[in-house]
Order: C-alpha cells, then structure tokens, then sequence
C-alpha cells in the first residue's frame, strides 16, 4: 500500500486506525452507532438479490467483517478488503476462515479486471476527497454484468444543511464529505456501470424507536422513492446499486 495521506484523508484513516484499535463492536470499529449500522445492514438485506448462487464478490472497506459475514451467509465467496491493518486484524479473529482479506486501498485494488461477480464499498465515500478513482476500481474489478454497491452520505439532507452552515459560522471545516447524489450516480456510469439506481435511506436516532420503524416502512421507502426532492431533503444517506453491461 501507499504511504498514508495527510489532510483530510489522513485524519480519516487515523481515525479508521484507531477505532480498530481501541473499539469493539463491529459499528465503533466503522464509526458507526449501533442503530445506524444495523438500518445500513437491513437496507442491504433487503435490496441485495444476487440469484443463486451469488458467487465471488469484494467487500472493500469492510472493516470487522459485517457485510462479509452477510454475503458469505448468502452463500458467497466473499474477499474483504480495507487500508486499515487493525480493523482487518479484528475482522480475521471475527471471520476465520469464513473469508480472505487483503490490506489495500480501493484505490488501488490488488485484483485482476474483471475477477468478481460484485462489489460493495460500504462507509468509505465519506473519507476519500474524490470518489472517481474508488469508482473506476470498482467497476474494473467486477465481471460483465456484474453489480457494484456503494454508499454516501447525502449533502441535501436537512439536518446536514444546518450543521454544515453552523460548522461554516464558527469557522471550522469539514469532518467528511458528503455527497451530491446525482453526480455520484453520474460518475458511477462513467466508470463503467450501464444501470444505476438509487435508493434512499433516512435514518433516525436509535432510542426515537417509533420514528424510526416509520422512517423504514415500506410506504415511506416508496413516497421518497416517488418525490426523490422530498428524499434527497430526508434521507442522511443513499445507496447505490450499479450494473456493469454484460459481456458482448
């Protein structure tokens, strides 16, 4: 791997280390709370129909090991890959022989073009200063009409908005970026994805128990899905789903 950043991409990989370091839980590890974690996961259990069987795929940024251990339940071969030595170390006492993991950056994928069914790169948007280069190793490494999953915070989120101006007011700035979800989609076709989709995901704190079974009912996930404005003012975070075109 390449030395590590510094600035923005420094301070997060400091972070991502130390969290591996010193936490326990699988949401600590990846700067989680435990209910935004277990919304993340059930989103994706939800939304993830591979077929059968759903074969090899990359969980890069995989931290301790969550979506691997739900791909591998699936019955995928699953390879995790993350930049941080102490969450992969976590993520192997965790996982066994369950998977193999690499150290290595998404940027930089040690993988042949081509080598997996799909892709999924979890919490790691938020941490880079450019998604493109993650994107474009994505789509290199998944097959012809294979899937690559990502996901980002939502810059038009409200909540966002009004943090972020309070962050501008008192002179501080950004801690992670998020994103505007149309350019990333964008992108995510640039890189090689022929359909993308997105799926919104507002999320609520844990102990608003009831705001938060609403906020992931089913008719909720349809009204934002029907007025994506009214999603992208919601929703804290969005998932992308993005389909490489099949072989010729």
């Amino acid at each position: 791997m390449s030395n590590p950043p510094e600035g923005f991409e420094g301070r997060w990989r400091q972070r991502f280390e130390t969290w591996g370091q010193s936490q326990g839980s699988d949401a600590a590890i990846a700067g989680w709370s435990e209910s935004g974690l277990a919304a993340r996961l059930a989103n994706f259990e939800r939304l993830w129909s591979p077929g059968a069987p759903p074969g090899r795929w990359l969980d890069a940024g995989c931290g301790a090991g969550t979506y691997v251990r739900l791909l591998a339940a699936r019955g995928a071969a699953v390879v995790g890959a993350d930049y941080s030595l102490p969450s992969l170390h976590k993520a192997a006492e965790r996982l066994g022989e369950l998977a193999v993991l690499a150290a290595s950056d998404v940027r930089a994928l040690p993988f042949a073009s081509a080598s997996f069914d799909g892709a999924l790169c979890f919490g790691v948007m938020q941490a880079l200063t450019d998604a493109r280069p993650a994107l474009r190793e994505l789509c290199r490494v998944a097959r012809p009409g294979g899937e690559v999953w990502i996901d980002a915070l939502n810059r038009y989120s409200a909540p966002h908005c009004v943090a972020g101006a309070w962050r501008r007011v008192r002179g501080k700035p950004a801690h992670m970026r998020y994103d505007d979800p149309w350019r990333l989609a964008r992108w995510l076709r640039e890189a090689g994805a022929e359909q993308v989709e997105l799926h919104w995901l507002p999320l609520v704190p844990g102990r608003w128990r009831l705001a938060g079974e609403i906020a992931h009912s089913g008719f909720v996930r349809g009204l934002l899905h029907r007025v994506p404005p009214l999603a992208a003012l919601a929703s804290h975070a969005v998932v992308l789903r993005g389909r490489l075109p099949p072989a010729a």
